[in-house]
């Protein structure tokens, strides 16, 4: 019968050593079950799961890892394994996956002690953690910093509810972020991303800063803040503030436009999934206007907004068209997801009000971003800690694969 063995081999990394281990297994017809390495600062930890063909000297085998183990200054470990514990191991791989991903400013000891031991209370194991954000250097933490370490999971959860209200909890009290998805085909395969615009886009609600113009600021901000927790009706409470605005000239629009913050990470997201091929939109209940400008500015390719009426120069205080709700964003979602020729399991959508949430819940991958409480707690992910590029991590794009962000910074270190 053959024999299974389980071999690590750690110490400084160096080139060749990869080389040098399976060339020695190869020349005694070792069969290679699994296989894993990482290197941690310049150290390097590699597993190899070996089957030793019948009749092969195992000690053989033995003699020469460790003669080249010392060789290269490498600590080995040589372990049997049995036929059942195999047998177990190749039984597992039908359990679900599932990925966690954490976000935060830093990553310290607490927050990985305090969520891996969610995922112990849950019955997961941890099948591999990798850190996706790029090194921080020491001392003072750099402007808008990021880090990102990503858990792949494998198991069952019997109460998937449970499970995502402790991580959540744990979430606010250590004051990072923490997305839970299931591992699958369509994870690394999104091809469409729709944004709403106001206060996810842009640090802004335009509507709120017309009203500002217009002397109406309290009575409007009052109002949209409302609908956006979801107590309005967005469409009634939407004409209702359009109505205040009647008179405000139209050089309003243009002193609003140029005054907007992008929101961080925004033009660092946008042009890496433009780089990878993703097409973009945007599907707001605020005004055309602003949404083309966003366009322009972002290279974003659709848009679907509220057309403010304006005439003789001034803002009539009403809008054409189908006023665009929450049903009205889903809807589009589901144009769009068929003009492309993709499922909706394909489409990120990323929003913070309650007249985000129809289409959040329907997109395959969902984003409160920044998002008021009803949001958070509806939305499957939630990003509150980082910018809109934390997106990217959830897609499991490290910083090495990103494009380098071509940040237009105001002196406070926002995006402009």
């Amino acid at each position: 019968m053959n024999d299974i063995v389980l071999i690590t081999l750690s110490g400084a990394d160096k080139p060749g050593i990869t080389a040098g281990v399976s060339g020695l297994l190869a020349e005694h017809a070792v069969n290679v079950l699994d296989i894993g390495q990482a290197v941690i600062h310049a150290t390097l930890s590699m597993g190899l799961l070996l089957e030793i063909p019948a009749g092969v000297p195992r000690v053989d085998i033995e003699r020469a890892l460790q003669s080249f183990a010392a060789s290269q200054q490498l600590q080995l470990r040589w372990e049997q394994v049995s036929a059942s514990s195999y047998s177990d191991w190749v039984a597992a791989q039908g359990r679900a996956r599932y990925i966690t991903t954490l976000l935060a400013r830093k990553i310290t000891a607490d927050q990985l002690a305090r969520v891996s031991a969610v995922f112990s209370r849950h019955g997961l194991g941890i099948d591999g953690i990798s850190r996706l954000s790029g090194r921080i250097p020491l001392g003072a933490l750099p402007p808008l910093s990021k880090a990102c370490v990503e858990f792949s999971l494998r198991g069952t959860v019997p109460n998937v509810a449970a499970f995502r209200r402790e991580l959540l909890e744990v979430a606010s009290a250590l004051e990072v972020d923490l997305a839970f998805q299931e591992d699958n085909m369509y994870r690394r395969n999104r091809r469409l991303v729709a944004f709403d615009m106001d206060s996810t886009l842009i640090e802004a609600e335009v509507i709120d800063e017309l009203a500002r113009l217009a002397g109406v600021g309290e009575q409007v901000s009052a109002i949209t803040d409302r609908a956006m927790r979801g107590e309005l009706d967005f469409a009634a409470s939407f004409r209702e503030r359009v109505a205040l605005l009647k008179g405000l000239p139209e050089s309003a629009l243009l002193e609003v436009a140029a005054n907007l913050r992008i929101t961080e990470g925004a033009r660092h997201l946008i042009a890496t999934l433009r780089t990878l091929g993703y097409k973009t939109a945007i599907l707001s209940g605020g005004f055309t206007y602003f949404a083309q400008w966003l366009q322009r500015q972002l290279g974003i390719d659709y848009v679907h907004a509220n057309e403010l009426d304006i005439a003789h120069g001034v803002v009539t205080g009403s809008v054409s068209g189908i006023i665009v709700d929450g049903e009205r964003k889903a809807a589009l979602l589901r144009q769009l997801a068929a003009r492309e020729g993709i499922d909706l399991q394909q489409v990120i959508a990323v929003g913070d009000g309650a007249n985000d949430l129809p289409m959040l819940s329907i997109a395959g991958l969902g984003v409160a971003f920044r998002a008021k409480p009803l949001v958070q707690q509806s939305a499957e992910q939630s990003i509150s800690t980082l910018g809109l590029d934390a997106i990217l991590y959830l897609l499991g794009i490290s910083d090495r694969y990103q494009p380098g962000p071509e940040l237009d910074l105001r002196p406070d270190g926002l995006e402009r």
